[in-house]
């Protein structure tokens, strides 16, 4: 019994773990949306990830009263993200990014749906562009087949090839509620019950397939993810990773990280092929623009990340 003088804070149905990087204005916006929507009783958890453009002082002074957790530098995504996780007290837990603005009612629809449907361990809404375009951000979960056809030659030279389409999901307009493998991490909502038993993200994973990984354990164990049309959130695509100028060395070395792990030694030989491929069409093509005149990129930098990639 508690003390007298004392209350007993009840749990949260729903925890929203929120990391945060350089986006300051766009944490205020996401957070006046999140504080309009219609939820049950709700802890927010923000992961401040050493940001450098003020993010820290707005959040403390404007939004007291959510849970703070403060990074000196950027821990990356999956860490970031890990340490809100743990925390975490409801029953559902909504990842949901700083460059995101939810609908009035996207929270209560997805929750409802997944009180209604035990068999699904996670739930997404649809993403849209400010102007109301529909973002093609679910994908299939990739193969070996994927890395030869994704970010090599093969994709410029035949950007419809069949798996291509499957993988990117080109045959479906993403404008109806079905279920699919692999929702970005941008905004879900997860039971807490699912990641107790799958674990959190993978935080060899820094930045990318992180929550390709997530999702791929949560079909293993069995659990079913949801798109659920009707819910929908604004998504200022790349709000963050934007800023980062090694971002094309860290998604090839997340990606041989995700295909180590789940191909194991074939998968990995597999992506640096592709990768040692692709460094070699790039420069030849910036030879060949050289060697016509025309503007070129330096390839020196990028052999220096290829080197590196190529000994990981």
């Amino acid at each position: 019994m508690p003390t007298a003088g004392t209350t007993k804070e009840p749990s949260p149905v729903l925890s929203v773990v929120i990391p945060s990087w350089n986006t300051c204005e766009l944490t205020r916006v996401c957070l006046e949306f999140l504080d309009r929507a219609t939820k049950p009783a709700t802890e927010v958890i923000i992961v401040e990830n050493g940001s450098e453009d003020g993010s820290l002082a707005m959040i403390r002074e404007e939004w007291p009263q959510h849970q703070l957790i403060v990074n000196e530098e950027n821990q990356g995504f999956a860490k970031g993200s890990n340490q809100g996780l743990e925390i975490a007290r409801g029953r559902f837990v909504l990842l949901l990014n700083t460059d995101t603005e939810i609908a009035p009612d996207s929270i209560a629809l997805m929750i409802e749906f997944l009180e209604e449907n035990p068999g699904y361990g996670a739930v997404a809404p649809k993403l849209v562009h400010p102007d109301g375009r529909v973002q093609a951000t679910v994908h299939s979960f990739p193969t070996l087949r994927t890395a030869l056809w994704f970010a090599t030659p093969l994709e410029r030279w035949c950007p419809n090839s069949k798996e291509l389409r499957r993988y990117f999901m080109r045959d479906w307009d993403q404008e109806t509620t079905r279920d699919i493998e692999q929702p970005p991490a941008a905004a879900m909502l997860l039971r807490k019950q699912v990641l107790d038993e799958v674990g959190l993200f993978d935080e060899s994973l820094w930045l990318f397939y992180n929550d390709t990984d997530l999702s791929l354990r949560m079909a293993k164990a069995g659990w079913k993810t949801r798109y659920l049309a009707e819910a929908r959130v604004v998504h200022h695509v790349g709000a963050s990773t934007k800023n980062f100028l090694r971002f094309v060395p860290i998604w090839n070395s997340n990606r041989l990280t995700f295909y180590r792990k789940h191909y194991g030694g074939f998968g990995a030989l597999v992506i640096k092929s592709c990768v040692t491929w692709t460094f070699l069409d790039h420069a030849w093509t910036q030879l060949w623009r050289r060697l016509r005149g025309k503007p070129a990129e330096q390839v020196i930098p990028v052999w220096r990340e290829y080197r590196l990639f190529m000994i990981s």
